[in-house]
């Protein structure tokens, strides 16, 4: 008896394929999402970016926030890539 290949192991399911995020404009974004987003870029934390910016890590999860969605992405690892492609 010989089994026919389907493309995936058996008993774990086809890997879904996730679409790259949208080519973004950063104009789009404001000073400030910019500064967090270059922190990002950086590997910081939130912590540190607030540090650095000199506001609330809160307000830098609001900005990681409104960033992520203006960049249609759905992570920081995303938004890292997104940062790079924009030589921000």
């Amino acid at each position: 008896m010989t089994m026919e290949r389907t493309g995936h192991d058996i008993g774990h399911p086809p890997a879904a394929k996730v679409a790259a995020p949208a080519p973004a404009n950063h104009a789009a974004l404001t000073p400030t999402q910019i500064r967090v987003l270059r922190g990002v870029h950086s590997g910081l934390l939130n912590k540190q970016i607030a540090f650095d910016l000199g506001i609330a890590e809160a307000t830098v999860k609001v900005h990681m926030t409104a960033l992520m969605r203006k960049l249609n992405v759905r992570n920081r690892t995303q938004a890292a890539i997104v940062a790079q492609t924009l030589a921000i």
